[in-house]
């Protein structure tokens, strides 16, 4: 009897034993990856029930949660919607987190390991649950400006950041969408507006075009050629290049014309500066044969080519082909065949010009607060690449100031100031052109970068789109 009796025993402990281990493995190993399963039912529940901190631009928010008085306590709003929505993204019972509400999703749930101690307060107390702010780097007037700027219906994206720190100023992209669409706590009335939103032509709700599309750069990617040239030693300021009106791509019966709406025809050879100034296509070719692919490759990556990161939302790593042959690099050369750029690449290639070399990250987010406004993140200027030296960033400089005072940019001019710039026309098959602008000012000292890009528009409308629109928002910079 007694035997038996201790057997029970041991197969009761063991078996206490056995469900302890199990719920301690759950609570301290697996707690973390129950959370985050898009399965986990109970947790989207919970955290549409938090009081979720605000996304702010200016003191502002752009987006916060307002009591409610259904079960979730709680409804996220979006202000300024479109505007904004490919910065904010979206919270949404059906269709999860995006852009800044799912990067920033623990600080803002209230959920990040710096707000440890404010949650162990709060179980004690009983106080609501309350997530963190946090403030963007935008400038509201910029913004607004920068939205403006592309027509409705027109596909576009305009970034406006600071050199020296890669703070982003403005990132502005048409077409958008309503996220308070997706917010809303009826699941069949979401599910209906995402499929209706599916609808609309070039529109995903799903990624930041400024970000995350990548777009054939044309004749803006002749920057990073150019750097590519000089930084290789075989060229210089008095390095003369052949200027043929077309260049004959070998294992092809087709030529590579030059830039006809410009001056290029004016010079049977040209040196860097006249070529960046007209924009010219030749010449540019036959530098990448002399550099050849690796060299090009090379100094696209010191610009960022080639890596996704965040910023903090995600970035798409830009493209430079590699493997080419002799027609293919060519026509790489003048950012055509293969080569596909965010817009936000082609700011950065311009702001590592215009701060002697250096890179600095590109970042959307001033600072983090807990909602007793103790600070608990504050990004400060990080270096992201040497990407050429300060002596070759300076002699691109002067040259880009040649392309809007004397070229084909001549629309960005400000009286008075020396601005920097470079337009581009990339030809896309069956859908039209890419227009493009890259630049910053002053010259000198610069403060601000502009990049901007018009998608599938004749020449003639991407010309009033870029330039003078950069000029305006340069202006607006140099003015506040």
């Amino acid at each position: 009897m007694n035997q038996a009796i201790r057997r029970s025993w041991i197969v009761a402990i063991s078996m206490f034993a056995l469900v302890l281990g199990s719920l301690t493995f759950v609570q301290f190993f697996e707690a973390e990856a129950l959370e985050g399963n898009d399965w986990n039912t109970r947790e989207i529940l919970e955290d549409y029930g938090k009081n979720r901190g605000a996304i702010l631009v200016d003191g502002r928010p752009i987006a916060e949660s307002v009591p409610s008085d259904d079960q979730f306590n709680y409804q996220r709003v979006y202000n300024q919607p479109e505007m904004y929505a490919h910065l904010t993204g979206y919270f949404s019972l059906v269709g999860g987190t995006s852009q800044l509400e799912k990067v920033k999703n623990d600080v803002l749930s209230g959920e990040s390991s710096d707000q440890f101690i404010d949650r162990v307060t709060r179980l004690f107390s009983g106080a609501p649950a309350q997530g963190a702010s946090v403030e963007l780097t935008i400038d509201p007037q910029l913004q607004q400006m920068a939205w403006d700027m592309i027509p409705e219906g027109q596909q576009g994206s305009i970034v406006v950041m600071e050199p020296d720190t890669g703070n982003i100023l403005a990132m502005a992209s048409k077409p958008s969408y309503d996220p308070n669409l997706l917010a809303a706590h009826d699941t069949g009335a979401v599910v209906q507006n995402i499929e209706e939103l599916s609808q609309v032509p070039n529109l995903s709700i799903y990624f930041n075009p400024a970000t995350e599309s990548l777009v054939a750069p044309g004749s803006v990617f002749k920057l990073v050629v150019a750097a590519a040239a000089l930084e290789s030693g075989q060229f210089d300021a008095e390095s003369t290049i052949p200027n043929p009106a077309v260049l004959d791509l070998p294992g092809t019966d087709v030529g590579l014309p030059n830039f006809t709406n410009g001056g290029c025809a004016s010079r049977d050879t040209a040196d860097l500066e006249f070529a960046l100034e007209q924009s010219c296509n030749t010449p540019f070719a036959q530098i990448a044969w002399d550099l050849g692919e690796d060299a090009v490759l090379e100094q696209a990556q010191d610009f960022g080519f080639g890596e996704e990161f965040y910023v903090p939302v995600r970035v798409t790593a830009s493209q430079f082909p590699t493997g080419m042959d002799q027609a293919q690099l060519a026509q790489s050369a003048i950012g055509q065949f293969s080569v596909a750029v965010t817009p936000l690449q082609m700011a950065m290639v311009s702001a590592a010009i215009a701060n002697d070399g250096v890179l600095m990250k590109p970042n959307l987010v001033k600072a983090v607060r807990a909602p007793d406004l103790s600070m608990i993140e504050e990004p400060q200027p990080e270096v992201f690449r040497e990407s050429l030296s300060a002596d070759n960033a300076n002699q691109i400089t002067e040259w880009m100031v040649n392309v809007v005072n004397n070229g084909t940019a001549s629309d960005a001019a400000i009286p008075g100031v020396d601005v920097a710039g470079k337009t581009g026309t990339a030809e896309v098959p069956e859908q039209g052109n890419n227009s493009w602008f890259t630049g910053f000012a002053p010259a000198d000292d610069p403060e601000v970068v502009v990049s901007i890009v018009m998608q599938d528009v004749d020449i003639a409308t991407g010309a009033q789109l870029t330039s003078p629109n950069a000029k305006r928002l340069i202006e607006a910079v140099l003015n506040r």
